[in-house]
């Protein structure tokens, strides 16, 4: 049986779901009969499946995974493509960190052909290929400002602004938050660095050290992201200082 189907029909038969969700409909009746509103304006979308905000790897995966499953779902989409961050908000020089095989989405492994550790031109060439297989279509340039749960008809309502910054409404059973970690940009508060008149550079804006040849560059933090930066300013001729708050413990590596 489709599992779908077999949610839903248990779900319809539930006495206690019956009885919640006539007395919320009398409740909105009243409540509609006695105010008015401004709803009008807004445009308002009931979603069958579950609603998965960003289309990222981890919202691709779920929605893959949903799909098999015979599960309709919504993917929104705060940006104009899928992995965002990885189109938008990474350096030129980036790969995966890890080999292939520990990255790869369900249901679809990487190309035989893509190396160890693929680039990230590679990596988007396959999310977009994985999109492409399971039929995903994010609903993009679409922000969701807030979501609240109805415990009464056991329901999420989300605010989202659209691509032309309406408003719009959409109800779900499910909601599934794949925003990712590094979604936003973490810049520490630094004594003196208003008075700074360089430059100062997240790394989702860094791109390439070809604008830093032959300066001098403070890099701070030590994380993967900032390794990489510090060797793509050498490569460029820059001269790289890295500042790390804790200690980095190395080791010797034999080569044979």
């Amino acid at each position: 049986m489709d599992t779908w189907t077999e949610i839903e029909g248990k779900r319809i038969h539930d006495p206690l779901f019956l009885k919640q969700y006539q007395q919320k409909s009398e409740d909105s009746y009243m409540s509609a009969s006695s105010t008015t509103t401004s709803s009008s304006s807004k445009q308002c979308n009931k979603v069958l499946g579950p609603v998965i905000v960003g289309a990222g790897p981890s919202g691709l995966a779920v929605a893959a995974c949903l799909k098999e499953k015979g599960i309709p779902s919504l993917v929104i989409e705060r940006s104009d493509c899928i992995a965002s961050l990885w189109q938008h908000k990474t350096y030129d020089r980036l790969s995966l960190h890890l080999p292939k095989k520990f990255c790869e989405l369900p249901l679809m492994p990487f190309p035989f052909d893509f190396p160890p550790y693929p680039s990230k031109k590679q990596f988007v060439l396959y999310l977009e290929a994985y999109a492409k297989k399971f039929g995903i279509n994010p609903s993009f340039n679409r922000t969701v400002i807030s979501a609240e749960h109805d415990k009464t008809l056991d329901q999420w309502r989300l605010h989202v602004i659209g691509p032309n910054k309406e408003k719009e409404e959409y109800t779900c059973r499910w909601l599934i938050v794949a925003t990712g970690e590094n979604a936003e940009t973490v810049t520490p508060e630094i004594e003196g660095l208003t008075e700074f008149s360089g430059p100062v550079v997240h790394t989702s804006m860094y791109k390439s050290g070809q604008h830093f040849e032959g300066k001098k560059v403070l890099v701070v933090g030590c994380g993967n992201s900032g390794m990489e930066v510090c060797l793509d300013l050498c490569n460029h001729n820059a001269q790289p200082h890295i500042v790390v708050r804790d200690t980095v413990c190395s080791c010797k590596v034999s080569v044979h």
